[in-house]
């Protein structure tokens, strides 16, 4: 029985699948209807599939989902205030007339901005500005259409809704998530830049070796510090006095950094008042820091995600103000709740299928054996025998089984996270795989859909509006963005295998 049982389970989840991947069905309803499938091939009694599977499902990424409503109120608030359009034209200005300048530039403001913005309004809304600026110094379509597809990918790592989806889902603390975020930032920023400098070349440009490592050592320099300070911390064992050292110079740095943001914070309100009965109110520079705030609160002063949303939207809202502002926010909380809800309903679906596989997390083992006879929950106990089998036992296994496999993330195959992504990572983490793992092959993964997928709507839009094949986007990227995922996974495999 337990064997048709697990059989069943199989040709459901990749019936679902294929489903999916032929876009016969969107996501939005196949994931509660494979939550609630699985669990009555199980044999899970009714009374606990409405009372766990849908009702404690349903709020079970509850956090995830208030964040990514304050995101998206952020993300529109940005837009109806003319911050986004703003930065980007400073960009402009600041990076002159050189190609390799002007693409780097705009790459970077994309990325930043995109930390923050979200939804195919906002994409149309940069993209209208930034296309235009890469085009007229000569840069071909396809360069400046994947420059932006890149620095869009990018600024999502460094989205908190999504480190909050990912800490819920997989049961990780913000310092795990963040741990490989950094180490895949890395790759796949050093990756897009070679991307630029490579593409440039095909463009026709002419770029001397001096005029590359003039325009990217700033660059370089500052990652190298970044980076070999973190990597310093983790890995230098420091004398007493030079550990009292750095904590004595990292608390200066912390109220200089804090004493900043309550400047920045006085001098909006300052604005506000200054601009109250005036009917525009012109965009200061200290508006650009508006993406980056959440970032910084969370980050440096550990923040909660949802008071730092809060408090970007109060920044945007205060050096903004002018008279009648008020209207401005009442829409940006409608449309930005509106503009995220088809991801609030997909995190519905993912938190049913979370528990229909992994069980209630309060379920007692005594009503689990009064019930159904073992201890552990059936759908998971049905599972974890057969997927034991086939997940990664070693590290290379591991680099080598999701690198062949990452092109399944393209045309919303199993492996796409606003697919069935979360879905199979379930599954894997009920056979034992560690949730780190997992973390690093669904974001590593990730930036072969993320960057090269032709069912995205922000390749669609783009290859539309540069009147160029989607698919040719494909066939340009998949060969950086493979190899991205594939030291994408090489790193996640040191982290948490060797």
């Amino acid at each position: 029985m337990e064997t048709l049982q697990a059989i069943a389970l199989l040709v459901v989840f990749i019936v679902i699948t294929l489903l999916m991947s032929k876009r016969i069905w969107p996501a939005l309803l196949a994931m509660p209807v494979l939550a609630v499938v699985i669990a009555l091939i199980a044999g899970i009694k009714l009374d606990d599939i409405f009372q766990h599977v849908i009702g404690e499902g349903s709020l079970r990424l509850a956090e995830p989902i208030i964040i990514s409503m304050f995101g998206g109120i952020l993300s529109v608030m940005m837009q109806k205030t003319g911050i986004a359009e703003g930065f980007i034209k400073k960009g402009a200005e600041l990076s002159g007339d050189n190609p390799l300048v002007i693409s780097v530039v705009m790459f970077l403001f994309i990325m930043l901005l995109f930390t923050t913005l979200g939804g195919l309004g906002a994409m149309i809304m940069v993209g209208a500005i930034v296309l235009p600026i890469l085009t007229s110094v000569g840069i071909s379509r396809i360069t400046a259409a994947v420059i932006m597809l890149m620095g869009v990918s990018i600024g999502g790592m460094f989205n908190v809704g999504n480190w909050a989806l990912y800490m819920n889902a997989l049961g990780l603390t913000q310092q795990e998530v963040v741990s490989f975020i950094m180490v895949l930032f890395g790759i796949v920023f050093a990756g897009s830049i070679t991307y630029i400098i490579i593409q440039l070349y095909r463009d026709g440009f002419n770029l001397s070796v001096k005029n590359i490592v003039k325009s990217l050592s700033y660059l370089l320099l500052l990652g190298g510090l970044v980076f070999g300070g973190v990597w310093a911390f983790d890995n230098i064992e420091l004398s007493e006095q030079l550990t009292h050292t750095f904590s004595v110079t990292g608390q200066v740095i912390y109220y200089i950094a804090l004493a900043g943001m309550g400047l920045l914070f006085l001098h909006s309100v300052y604005r506000a008042w200054s601009h109250r009965n005036l009917p525009k109110n012109p965009m200061h520079w200290s508006a650009i820091f508006t993406p980056i705030i959440p970032l910084i609160l969370i980050l440096f002063f550990g923040v909660n995600f949802l008071s730092a949303f809060i408090l970007g939207i109060a920044y945007a809202y205060l050096i903004t103000y002018k008279r009648d502002n008020i209207s401005t926010l009442i829409r940006s909380l409608i449309e930005g709740s509106a503009v995220v809800l088809p991801a609030v309903i997909l995190m519905f679906g993912i938190g049913w299928l979370l528990v229909s596989v992994m069980g209630p997390p309060d379920m007692t083992r005594e009503y689990l054996m009064a019930t159904y006879g073992t201890d552990v929950w059936p759908v998971r106990e049905l599972m974890q025998p057969f997927v034991a089998r086939i997940i990664p036992s070693s590290g290379w296994m591991y680099v080598i089984t999701f690198t062949l496999l990452a092109p399944l993330a393209l045309y919303r195959g199993p492996l796409n996270v606003w697919g069935m992504g979360f879905g199979i990572a379930s599954v894997m983490m009920a056979a034992g795989m560690p949730a780190g793992a997992i973390l690093g092959m669904l974001w590593s993964v990730g930036q072969v859909q993320g960057i090269s997928d032709p069912t995205n709507l922000q390749n669609v839009w783009i290859a539309n509006e540069m009147k160029i094949d989607v698919q040719k986007i494909l066939y340009n990227t998949l060969p950086f963005s493979w190899v991205f995922a594939f030291l994408g996974l090489v790193a996640a495999a040191f982290m948490y295998y060797l």
